[in-house]
């Protein structure tokens, strides 16, 4: 696998006062602009070690740091890998993704992601939508186990993304979370990226994409509980973010709720669990073809199962 290629600059002063991205641009000819700007918005560039907007204006002096991941190979290819098939027919499949499968290909991640997968799985996949992301319609992030539905030609997928942006489709998740929340709340906000951890995503914004959460706690424990919840948009990180900021991070992770301190069972589960503890559950939609009401469910993976298991020991002490 080739490494990113890590670039240090040094502001000169004649540079004060021109935009962030226009000069980087100008000092990296081999980059394009808009190259540049999709890796300031990535979080790739700091400016003296911190996180900066295209937009910043250089005051001269500050040292730019560059990262340029790999690129990724211009059309995936198939892999025999291991997947859990839910459901399967002549228009889609759902799948069962596994803990630590990218979906697809991407920086860092040339193979081994669940659409290398499809494509030794599902004929002709690679005619369907784009040539990296064949047949996907929605995501997971790369710990997120559960429901996932790939199409399987144009028709299904132009129905499918549709159904996805009207909200048609009913997503509910599991989630171990710290804490005691409420027996049920729903999380109402603007989403939009975080302004200065350009990696992180936030509900706290001014101007953003509306972005709804509804949960209701189905187990309490000792210091964390098992929450349901179903997702009224699709927002990247939503779940994580929506929950981190209402005081209850996911257990086990390391983007949102770092700062959350784990001790007793609630530091036991996490030990069991190792990834952040989100799991898409369920998935119901009509299908596009034939109009069945379809409901698919992903049990619950071993490594959750486990986290749970000491949590409910724990509080029958």
């Amino acid at each position: 696998m080739v490494a990113a290629e890590a670039r240090e600059h040094r502001v000169p002063p004649e540079a004060r006062g021109e935009r962030l991205d226009q000069h980087l641009a100008r000092t990296f000819t081999e980059l394009t602009r808009s190259r540049i700007q999709g890796l300031i918005e990535a979080g790739h560039v700091l400016a003296d070690g911190r996180p900066a907007k295209a937009s910043a204006r250089l005051r001269g002096g500050e040292l730019l740091s560059l990262r340029v991941p790999p690129p990724v190979a211009a059309v995936p290819l198939a892999e025999e890998l291991p997947l859990e098939v839910l459901h399967e027919d002549k228009d889609l499949v759902v799948v069962n993704k596994a803990a630590g499968m990218v979906v697809h290909p991407g920086a860092g991640h040339a193979s081994g992601t669940l659409v290398n997968a499809l494509l030794h799985r599902v004929k002709d996949l690679a005619g369907v939508g784009g040539e990296l992301r064949p047949g996907i319609v929605h995501r997971l992030d790369k710990d997120t186990t559960g429901c996932l539905v790939v199409a399987k030609n144009e028709q299904t997928l132009v129905a499918l993304q549709k159904a996805f942006k009207t909200r048609a489709v009913e997503k509910t998740y599991l989630a171990l979370v710290h804490g005691q929340p409420r027996a049920e709340g729903r999380i109402e906000t603007l989403y939009g990226r975080h302004p200065i951890h350009r990696q992180k995503f936030t509900g706290k914004v001014k101007e953003g994409k509306p972005a709804i959460t509804v949960y209701r706690t189905r187990e309490l424990f000792e210091g964390a509980a098992l929450v349901e919840v179903d997702l009224l948009t699709g927002r990247t990180h939503q779940i994580r973010v929506h929950l981190a900021e209402s005081g209850h991070p996911l257990l086990c992770d390391a983007l949102y709720g770092a700062g959350r301190k784990a001790k007793g069972s609630v530091a036991e589960a996490q030990e069991a669990l190792g990834r952040q503890a989100l799991h898409a559950w369920r998935l119901a939609f009509t299908h596009p073809r034939t109009g069945k009401a379809l409901k698919l469910e992903a049990p619950l993976p071993e490594d959750f199962q486990a986290a749970v298991g000491r949590l409910r020991g724990a509080s029958k002490r």
